[in-house]
């Protein structure tokens, strides 16, 4: 099992980051009738000498006049807009899960009013000399329970319980030659024995009301910690890409952020790495926070109004799950 763990390395920042801590500017008026516990911010600040343009939302998780929800589709796509029109015109809807395009297959987890809709694929088959091996991963998530408090973790999920089960500790990949990880006996384990203590120590059930799974986990305890290579998500050096993102994340004092960075636009906006990503979070507060689907996915509307510009031609991608803020 050392030997396992030890294969999995944390990304942490540790060295001098090269990115200065950015100026907001409040654009409520820009966005329609917006509740006092919700903002709207944006900045045109440069991220690492670039030209960047990115949103934030700030919601107040103990607003009982905020609900805060998601929609998902089954083997087929919607754009942002077309869920704002299937949900009654929300207050904010905003690009959540990743996809597969051939076959429009959500591959994340969502949790919609407190069932778990959608599952995370924890298997990968392996090519080349590790034919007949498998891959293991357990990707992250945000959720908010019935109490309003929001929490970041790591899931398992299967389509035969009804709760997603988590982890508050980052896990994994590991490889094995077993196609799939089994639920046994109220715990998580792999039918690989060397498996089963860790499963009963960190998974437990995560009764959430409200989730939307993406990955990889950007900051954990006030810190830039990015467990890119524990999630399997980005391959060599993708994670200094600069790209369109979306993230949330939430602070200590109960306020949730959901993050939008226009991108792909050569010299208007050029996007923002996963490091960068993760510091622009962490500079707005917030104590855990997730990377979500990003590139020509992210969008977020507001009262309908789109804040950044999609980077596809097309305009809005179709996607199959989104998060989204609805009033009462």
């Amino acid at each position: 099992m050392k030997k396992i763990l030890l294969g999995a390395v944390l990304y942490v920042i540790t060295a001098p980051f090269c990115l200065a801590q950015v100026k907001w500017q409040n654009v409520d008026s820009l966005y329609g009738s917006i509740p006092s516990s919700v903002h709207v911010f944006t900045t045109t600040d440069l991220i690492d000498g670039k030209p960047n343009i990115a949103y934030y939302v700030i919601a107040d998780l103990k607003d009982r006049k905020l609900n805060f929800k998601t929609d998902t589709t089954y083997q087929r796509r919607f754009t942002p807009q077309q869920f704002y029109d299937k949900n009654q015109q929300p207050l904010l809807v905003v690009n959540g899960t990743f996809f597969d395009f051939a076959t429009n297959r959500n591959l994340n987890a969502v949790i919609k009013d407190g069932k778990l809709v959608s599952y995370n694929v924890h298997t990968t088959a392996l090519k080349g000399k590790d034919t007949l091996m498998y891959m293991h991963t357990f990707r992250s998530a945000i959720g908010i329970n019935k109490k309003r408090k929001a929490d970041v973790a790591w899931l398992y999920t299967d389509s035969s319980k009804k709760h997603a089960f988590a982890s508050q500790e980052v896990y994994g990949p590991v490889k094995d030659s077993f196609p799939i990880v089994q639920h046994k006996i109220k715990s998580i384990k792999y039918t690989y024995r060397l498996h089963s203590e860790l499963y009963k120590r960190r998974f437990q059930k995560w009764k959430m009301q409200t989730a939307i799974a993406g990955g990889p986990v950007l900051v954990q305890e006030s810190t830039v910690k990015v467990t890119n290579n524990e999630e399997r998500m980005f391959t060599g050096k993708a994670i200094d890409d600069k790209h369109p993102r979306t993230a949330m994340g939430y602070t200590a004092d109960g306020k949730l952020i959901i993050l939008v960075v226009q991108g792909r636009i050569p010299g208007i906006a050029e996007g923002a790495s996963l490091t960068h990503l993760a510091k622009l979070l962490l500079d707005l507060g917030c104590v855990e926070a997730l990377n979500l689907d990003g590139g020509g996915s992210s969008c977020m509307l507001v009262n309908g109004k789109e804040t950044i510009k999609p980077s596809d031609k097309e305009g809005q991608r179709a996607v199959p799950g989104v998060f989204m803020i609805t009033t009462d």
